[in-house]
């Protein structure tokens, strides 16, 4: 295209598949475990952290990085104690490198008795954060919508069929009776891959007595 802009909707991100078995970088002495998490909320990272107190009660920092979400991100940088942007900023900067998101690291540091100095530490705790991501499968995901849509009973089929045409991944099901006219009444929560949700969303929303709503 050498002419006018393309926008492509990006509909997938990447993260990874599971917590990483933790990698050590040593340097002068002092060690630093590097471990990944995936997660989906901050209310995650506290219990983490505490848990990784518990493993290692000699250690002097717990320093950490993360980012959640995929248009609307949340992310933060933590040195717990180590100079200023020594620590969390050069592990989110790792984070940043390989264009990963839903993901905490923590770098774990005992000391060893001689000081690493500013640029040391910068060295040190970015070096164990992409060592930890190195060790962790990185997977990529589908940025999902999800709608609800409820219907009469005798249009069960329908929905069904393009349900099973575009393959839509059906999150919840329920029936209930409409308390005016007696009648059951279905509710059926799906998700699919953003790209194609305006599309699906069309098709259901052209079909009569059949209602469509985005799920936030």
């Amino acid at each position: 295209y050498p002419f006018g802009e393309v926008h492509l909707m990006k509909d997938t991100y990447q993260t990874i598949a599971a917590p990483n078995e933790p990698v050590l970088f040593k340097e002068k002495n002092s060690k630093f475990f590097g471990y990944t998490f995936p997660i989906s909320s901050e209310e995650e990272v506290k219990p983490i952290i505490e848990i990784l107190k518990k493993e290692h009660p000699h250690a002097v920092h717990y320093c950490y990085a993360y980012q959640i979400g995929t248009e609307t991100v949340v992310f933060r940088a933590n040195d717990d104690g180590e100079p200023s942007n020594t620590a969390g900023t050069p592990i989110y900067g790792q984070i940043q490198s390989y264009g990963l998101t839903n993901i905490l690291i923590v770098v774990v540091r005992i000391f060893g008795g001689t000081k690493l100095g500013v640029g040391g530490l910068i060295t040190a705790y970015k070096t164990a954060a992409q060592l930890a991501i190195e060790a962790s499968e990185i997977v990529e995901k589908t940025i999902d919508v999800f709608f609800e849509i409820t219907f009469d009973y005798k249009n069960m089929n329908k929905v069904m069929r393009v349900i099973k045409e575009k393959q839509l991944q059906i999150v919840n099901q329920e029936m209930e009776i409409d308390a005016e006219t007696n009648l059951p009444i279905g509710k059926i929560e799906c998700c699919i891959r953003k790209k194609n949700a305006e599309m699906v969303f069309g098709i259901f929303e052209n079909m009569f007595e059949i209602q469509i709503e985005k799920k936030i």
